[in-house]
């Protein structure tokens, strides 16, 4: 697996402690000192690089006996030490490795044991399970992320942690803030899926080092790199719901230092559909236009890389009454439309150092900017926001004494500016932050590693405030961890940006004003705590693992979004405690080469404190459960295989609101039914180079069967687009290549 330097430089802190080690050689295929490569003890911390002649010592742990050797550009290999001695070892140029066999399938999604947070590593191999064209389509293969339609209108799909939708999880773009703000209800489905090259999903409190507001969690997508991606790659779908996509992307190495890549992305949606016959679209017409252009430098020998993006999007929807025509009928009474149109423009600039002569010592500095402009109608209701926003972030990491102990500090700023059109009324704010944090790491190279951080904000609107973070990590036995967490989470919520899908509806829309600064109300603030074990395990000579999750939310401050007056929407403080618990168990296992099996079972109790009393969550399953299979043959000489993917997911009944003072016909009940779905998928590869696959979503057909209601007079009381709880659309079915040259 290819790794950067500058990033194994951070991740795997290096140096070596006592004089039990292990001493080696690194070279080529020709016996040429390799310098900068990367050898580290298998799932730990520990590593070292080698010197100038190709060179490295590296302590020994009692209980670790694989070496890893990476490098650049080459093959990494792994090698068993029996005792302290001295290798050598000679690595292989990638470009030479033309026939790979498989003898047994690579977990696509694993949790790492030797990371001290509960993270879940998704890779490019998972990704592809689904033919996911967006980034919120990515995670429904993966049972930590719950994936459900936002509503009836817009074919958005939101996602949930621990039972708490997206705003509360800190959603990262190479660890830079990205989805939030304006872009909090629809910016999941702004980035293509071929552009992220992994994923990784941390639950429960995350790092202090990229800001103050995630509470559930964090998520941070890495893109796809312009020196390792393809040179060329195309990838083009059509599914029978009229969706087509178009994704390329263009690379090309400069010199030895710069490379840059082009990438481009097309979505067309002009096919009416109407299954249930209510006369509203099941899914909406659309066009999207997303371009990126990414620079990337490298320089090994004096520790220097960057990256600089320049990103533009266009996003149209329109949705609504099938007979509906903007040109005609826009904010008229005649039919219900909406339109939806959004530009987006972002750059971002990373840069990062290792000292040569330091390589557990480093830094990286980050700046993003982002200009944001959605305007949108729903009905006779206008929506207009504008929001420009500015992050920087300098990050230092060192070690105390040596790398048992190490730190990170750094310092950020973050600047926004809204511009909101609700109804008839304008809102503007400015939010102006400057923050300090400080984390700690440590690592006693046996069983014990915790890392604890704090981080102090100044901000205009939210005061000044502390935000701490603990993570402990234990190894009660060699295939036996266990992880514990807390942290505090602050958040002003964008309360119409984030809840976009309520426009959609003919209730009136109430703010209880609590002298708060966003909107009148108050920001939120909450603590989570979690504890979670994992246990790897060998049966009938195969292995797996089993992964137990208990994480709990609790709202100091948390904003209530009431639907339980059928006649209105309500946001309000709570002036009581509420929780989110989420308990989680999951199994991953390979009976047999080539085949894995990962299930899970979610129980999830979530509570919010309204003015009627405590009630459970609108909209959310208290149980699930989750299959995923995956089968792939063995690899011929030419690189060519079929791979065959299953997802079952179940989810129990939700609770619906009230809509007892409505006319019978309009009456929904308390509760829906439990609902399940099927997603499958083929892929034929035919070599290295194309391959071509074929799915289908929701195959037993299961759909809502009045995701509108009041879709006869969508100008009435009655009318409400956002009470989805199952698939607004029923089967679909996708084909689509991928071409690639290297």
């Amino acid at each position: 697996m290819k790794k950067y330097i500058i990033y194994l430089f951070i991740l795997l802190p290096l140096g070596a402690i006592s004089q039990n080690s292990t001493k080696g050689k690194i070279l080529d295929t020709t016996n040429n000192p390799i310098i900068g490569a990367n050898i580290y003890w298998e799932n730990s911390t520990i590593g070292v690089i080698s010197n100038e002649n190709g060179v490295f010592e590296i302590k020994n742990l009692s209980n670790n006996k694989t070496l890893i050797v990476s490098y650049i550009g080459y093959k990494s290999q792994s090698i068993t030490v029996n005792e302290s001695s001295e290798i050598t070892v000679n690595l292989t140029p990638d470009n030479e490795l033309n026939e790979i066999s498989i003898n047994s399938v690579k977990q696509s999604s694993n949790r790492p044991s030797y990371e001290i947070k509960n993270i879940i590593n998704v890779n490019k191999a998972e990704l592809l399970k689904a033919a996911c064209c967006n980034f919120a389509e990515s995670f429904e293969t993966n049972p930590s992320i719950d994936v459900n339609y936002s509503d009836a209108l817009t074919g958005t799909k939101q996602i949930k942690m621990l039972g708490l939708s997206s705003p509360y999880i800190q959603i990262v773009q190479e660890n830079v803030p990205n989805i939030r703000g304006a872009a909090q209800t629809f910016g999941l489905s702004f980035t293509p899926g071929t552009w992220v090259e992994s994923i990784q999903v941390t639950k429960g409190a995350g790092s202090v080092v990229n800001g103050y507001e995630s509470i559930t969690g964090q998520i941070n997508a890495e893109l796809v790199k312009p020196l390792s991606d393809k040179k060329l790659f195309v990838n083009i779908y059509t599914s029978v719901d009229g969706r087509s996509e178009l994704n390329t992307h263009f690379n090309k190495i400069l010199n030895d230092k710069w490379s840059t890549g082009l990438y481009v992305h097309g979505n067309l949606r002009n096919k009416k559909i109407d299954e249930n016959n209510d006369s509203f679209l099941d899914a909406p017409l659309s066009d999207q236009i997303n371009i990126m252009n990414r620079w990337q430098y490298t320089d090994t020998e004096k520790g220097w890389v960057s990256f600089i993006n320049f990103r533009y999007l266009t996003d149209n929807k329109q949705t609504g009454q099938l007979d509906y025509n903007p040109d005609i009928h826009k904010k008229s009474s005649i039919f219900w439309g909406s339109e939806i149109e959004t530009e987006r423009f972002e750059t971002s600039v990373k840069l990062g150092y290792v000292f040569p002569e330091m390589p557990y010592k480093s830094f990286g500095l980050q700046f993003a900017y982002s200009d944001h402009k959605q305007n949108s109608y729903y009905g006779l209701k206008d929506y207009n926001i504008k929001h420009k926003s500015f992050y920087a972030n300098l990050i230092f990491n060192s070690i105390i004494s040596d790398t048992r102990n190490k730190i990170v500090t750094g310092l950020n700023s973050t600047f926004d500016d809204f511009d909101e059109l609700v109804l008839n009324s304008n809102y503007t704010r400015n939010e102006k932050s400057i923050g300090a944090f400080f984390e700690y790491n440590y690592d006693n190279l046996d069983n014990l590693s915790l890392s604890a951080g704090v981080r102090v904000d100044s901000h205009n609107l939210l005061e000044t405030f502390i935000t701490p973070r603990l993570h402990v990590k234990y190894n009660a036995w060699n295939t036996g961890t266990f992880r514990f967490s807390a942290g505090r989470g602050k958040r002003g919520a964008s309360i119409f940006a984030e809840n976009q899908k309520l426009f959609g509806t003919n209730r009136n829309l109430n703010i209880t004003n609590n002298n708060g600064e966003y909107y009148g109300l108050k920001p939120e603030i909450a603590w989570n705590y979690g504890t979670s074990f994992n246990q790897k395990f060998k049966l009938f000579n195969r292995s797996g693992d089993v992964t137990i999750d208990f994480y709990k939310t609790i709202f100091d401050e948390q904003i209530i979004v009431d639907w339980e007056n059928p006649t209105e929407i309500s946001f309000y403080n709570s002036s009581t405690t509420g929780k989110a618990n989420s308990f989680q168990i999951e199994l991953n296992y390979s009976p047999i080469t080539h085949f894995s099996i990962r299930t899970a079972y979610k129980y999830q109790d979530i509570t919010s404190s309204f003015v009627s009393g405590e009630k459970q969550e609108l909209l959310q399953p208290k149980n699930r459960f989750f299959t995923n299979l995956f089968f792939q043959t063995r690899q011929t000489q030419k690189g060519g295989n079929w791979k065959f993917d299953f997802t079952y997911n179940w989810q129990s009944k939700q609770r619906i609101p009230d809509t007892s003072i409505y006319s019978l016909n309009y009456q929904l009940p308390l509760y829906s039914d439990n609902h399940s779905a099927i997603n499958a998928q083929i892929t034929k590869v035919f070599s290295p180079r194309f391959e071509w696959y074929l799915g289908g979503e929701n195959l037993t057909n299961e759909k809502q069967q009045v995701p509108v209601l009041g879709a006869n007079n969508p100008f009435g009381t009655n009318f409400d687009t956002s009470l989805v709880y199952s698939p607004v659309i029923g089967a679909m079915y996708y084909t689509g290549i991928r071409f690639n040259i290297e």
